[in-house]
C-alpha cells in the first residue's frame, strides 16, 4: 500500500539524516524516503544500510532517492527516481517485480511517460517554492496539479499522486479535493521541534488516517 504521507530526510542545523529518520519514526511515519546528495556512494550505502535498520525497527518502509543499486543491496522498499535518474523500466529489471518505484514529475507528458513505464506512484510537484531542492521545476500550485489530475480522468491514468513542494498543514485539503493520494513532507517535518505533533496535525488532515 502506498502511504498517504512520505517523509523525505533532510540533515537540519546539528542533525544528521539518520537524527531525522528515526525521530520521523518515533512520531508515526511508515514511509521514508532518503534523499542523499553531493555525497560519495559509500557515504550513501553506509547511510542507507543504517536507515534500512531504523525503518525496520519501527516497521517503516525505506525508499532510497536515485541510488538503485543501493536500494537492492541494503534491500530498502523500493526507489525514487527524479527525471535526470535511471529509466524507470530498467529499474525495475534490476530491482525486480516487488520494490515500489516511485518517479517525479513536473507536466503532464511527464506524468504520461512514467505511466507508460508502469511506476508505482508519481510525486507531482513542486506545489510552492522550495528550498530543500536545486533547481526546481516551475511551480505548479494548486491550479497546476489540479489540472493534471483532471487529464489524468480524461486520459483513464490511475497511478497515486503524491503531491510535494512546499506543502504546509493548511493546504492538505484542497490537495485532497483535487484528487491527490497523499503528500510528500520534508521540511514541515525536520525542521519541528516536535515532530509527532507536527506529524498527527498532518495525519488529522489525511482521509480515514490511512497509513
Amino acid at each position: 500500500m502506498i502511504s498517504r504521507l512520505h517523509y523525505i530526510s533532510q540533515e537540519t542545523p546539528g542533525k544528521t539524516h539518520l537524527q531525522n529518520i528515526e525521530e520521523a519514526c518515533k512520531a508515526g511515519v511508515d514511509w521514508v524516503q532518503l534523499r542523499l546528495k553531493n555525497k560519495s556512494e559509500e557515504e550513501v550505502l553506509d547511510i542507507a544500510t543504517q536507515a534500512k535498520a531504523i525503518c525496520k525497527e519501527h516497521k517503516a518502509k525505506l525508499i532510497i532517492n536515485d541510488y538503485v543499486a543501493i536500494a537492492k543491496k541494503v534491500k530498502a522498499n523500493g526507489v525514487h527516481l527524479g527525471q535526470g535518474d535511471m529509466d524507470p523500466i530498467e529499474a525495475r529489471k534490476l530491482l525486480g517485480d516487488r520494490p515500489y518505484i516511485g518517479g517525479t514529475a513536473n507536466t503532464w507528458d511527464q506524468v504520461e511517460a512514467l505511466a507508460m513505464a508502469q511506476v508505482d506512484y508519481i510525486g507531482l510537484g513542486p506545489f510552492r517554492d522550495t528550498t530543500t531542492k536545486e533547481n526546481l521545476s516551475p511551480i505548479l500550485g494548486i491550479k497546476g496539479i489540479s489540472a493534471i489530475l483532471n487529464h489524468m480522468i480524461i486520459e483513464d491514468v490511475h497511478i497515486p499522486i503524491i503531491a510535494i513542494g512546499g506543502i504546509r498543514v493548511e493546504d492538505i485539503f484542497d490537495l485532497q479535493l483535487s484528487g491527490c493520494h497523499g503528500i510528500a513532507i520534508a521540511s514541515l517535518i525536520n525542521s519541528s521541534e516536535n515532530k509527532t505533533d507536527t506529524i498527527n496535525d498532518i495525519k488529522y488532515c489525511l482521509p480515514d488516517g490511512e497509513f
